[in-house]
């Protein structure tokens, strides 16, 4: 029985993180900016605890592998509303989980430290040309038609 509290109760010691992250370069036919963030987690324990990310003050679980050291946690915002730069997002295991949700449920400032915060960077992405092809063309076709159209004119006049 002191095994499983033993177990219960430890938590990710000194832990270290390595994340990368991906947002989409082009969004030319997109609603949404999707932002992707993996990244591995190490702790001098061995502890391999199942996380919580903070996402625009929504508590979301995190998605980890098999093996347990792997974690990759994604999510979508408008493209109207996307901002560009580095995004913080703050990870908590389940004490973390437990003691973040239990202050915004009271309506209070959340004290409780990250376990880790990793950065997903959007740099911005390319939305397409200012004018699209198929405008120029509309607009060439009807200045070629007025100059004929006008053309027509002086020479039956």
């Amino acid at each position: 029985a002191s095994s499983l509290v033993a177990g219960v109760l430890s938590s990710c010691a000194d832990p270290k993180v390595t994340a990368s992250s991906y947002t989409p370069a082009d969004s030319q036919v997109l609603t949404a900016i999707p932002f992707i963030a993996e990244f591995s987690l190490s702790c001098s324990n061995g502890d391999k605890p199942g996380l919580w990310a903070d996402i625009d003050g929504a508590l979301v679980p995190v998605a980890q592998s098999i093996e347990g050291d792997k974690y990759q946690v994604s999510w979508t915002k408008d493209i109207k509303v996307a901002k560009t730069g580095d995004h913080s997002v703050n990870l908590y295991d389940s004490e973390g989980y437990t003691a973040v949700k239990r202050s915004r449920e009271r309506g209070e400032t959340v004290t409780t430290a990250p376990l880790v915060t990793i950065l997903v960077s959007y740099p911005g992405s390319y939305a397409g040309p200012v004018l699209n092809s198929e405008h120029i063309a509309a607009c060439l076709a009807a200045a070629v038609f007025y100059l004929a159209f006008s053309s027509k004119s002086k020479l039956l006049a």
